[in-house]
């Protein structure tokens, strides 16, 4: 595996004297996306009965509907990548953006089922753009020092996201009595849908306040833009020599293809690494607690109020144990969270399958947890999500912007993106 710079080629953010308070705003604003997502994730987690009355749907029609969103994902994520070295990483976040906002206002306001679904779709790509885009800026702009620190901001803003929908949607819920009921003749699930819009446009007003990737500016020949950039992130005193650092990290006459990623079996060695961390942090099961936490609280027999409180208690603890990771993981190293949290998700989803496979039905054929069981249950699923967002939630992150060479990064990240999203 390649070290902390990305392999090939000179780190281009060193040790130099950063303007550190600068570079911690514009990684702020490149994970917004992450935020975006964990704000849909959590906002559909209390839709899901306004979606069923409103469209008619099924068990199957809503898995669709909810993963319509996690399609788009996987091919945002694939064409992000060769975009932003076209038409550069900003660029191509402000158009995710633009998409995002979009997606929200037709996902509050639209009757029509294929509409909606063709909105979440497009909600999708901006995420997994972003997805693809963050940890790809971050690796160009961070010193190396901080580099990990800065993107575990991706797993906080993800977090950060996803408990500030669970509060809003128990708000909007409160206020309106359910998701089903009505605030001012609008029902309050689309409320939940709608009040995305404010964080999309937050997004879209901040990318324009920070600088492009000086990579990108170099590869395109843009010396002089990319030495403004460089020299507010390091100081005028670093920016010539690190402009001269990129450059030598392009092999001569070469540009970025999809074709750097390939090799004997399909695609290199380093590549088919970061399509395993890609995958494996899918597959440990985080996205049934993401989308569906709401339902088997319900299932389990509680309120949809008690559902959506347990809800905001798992996004709480969520925030603190990303935040332990980011203060740790430069001290304790990738691979050892990585084996802590898979020991610990293994331990608890354990508890959990032990929990619900004791459960009775109602007489109204509702699913019920004993006292004990019910109990349990509770206290596993928000120890799974602190392991989750210890190691693999942020680690992965951390690992796909800082393991691949500079010369195939882009692809790489979005092959990864791809897999992730996909699985």
């Amino acid at each position: 595996m390649a070290g902390p710079t990305g392999g090939s080629g000179p780190d281009i953010a060193g040790d130099d004297k950063v303007n550190l308070g600068f570079i911690i705003a514009i990684v702020a604003v490149a994970t917004i996306g992450g935020l975006l997502f964990g704000y849909d994730s959590g906002a559909v987690n209390g839709t899901q009965a306004g979606l069923q009355a409103a469209f008619n749907l099924d068990a199957n029609g809503l898995g669709f509907t909810v993963g319509s969103l996690l399609i788009g994902c996987a091919f945002g994520a694939f064409f992000a990548g060769r975009l932003a070295d076209v038409m550069g990483r900003r660029t191509v976040m402000i158009v995710a953006a633009v998409l995002f906002l979009i997606g929200a206002l037709i996902q509050g306001l639209t009757d029509t089922h294929i509409l909606f679904v063709s909105a979440r779709f497009a909600a999708g790509m901006a995420v997994g753009a972003a997805s693809v885009l963050s940890p790809l800026y971050i690796s160009e702009v961070a010193p190396a020092k901080i580099r990990g620190r800065m993107s575990t901001v991706q797993q906080v803003m993800i977090i950060s996201g996803l408990t500030a929908a669970f509060l809003v949607n128990y708000f909007l819920a409160q206020k309106a009595g359910s998701s089903l009921g009505e605030i001012g003749g609008t029902t309050a699930w689309r409320w939940m849908y709608l009040a995305q819009a404010a964080p999309a446009a937050i997004f879209l007003v901040a990318l324009f306040l920070i600088p492009e990737s000086p990579r990108y500016l170099v590869m395109k020949g843009k010396d002089d833009a990319a030495r403004v950039v460089l020299t507010k992130l390091f100081g005028a005193e670093a920016a010539e020599r690190k402009i001269g650092e990129i450059r030598a990290s392009f092999t001569a006459g070469h540009r970025p293809s999809f074709k750097d990623i390939t090799g004997k079996f399909i695609f290199r060695p380093i590549v088919w690494a970061g399509l395993i961390l890609a995958t494996f942090q899918q597959f440990v099961g985080i996205n049934i607690i993401f989308y569906y936490g709401e339902t088997l609280w319900r299932l389990a027999g509680v309120s949809e109020e008690v559902a959506l409180e347990r809800n905001i208690i798992s996004g709480a603890v969520s925030i603190a144990a990303v935040l332990l990771a980011l203060a740790v993981i430069d001290k304790v190293g990738r691979k050892p969270l990585l084996i802590i949290g898979s020991v610990g998700m293994a331990i608890t989803l354990g508890a959990m399958t032990w929990a619900f496979s004791g459960a009775t039905s109602d007489a109204a054929g509702n699913l019920a947890l004993g006292a004990t069981a019910g109990m349990t249950a509770l206290v596993a699923a928000n120890l799974y999500v602190i392991f989750f967002n210890f190691s693999w939630g942020p680690v992965m992150w951390v690992m796909l912007g800082e393991m691949f060479p500079n010369q195939m990064r882009g692809s790489a990240l979005a092959i990864c993106g791809l897999a992730q999203w996909g699985a």
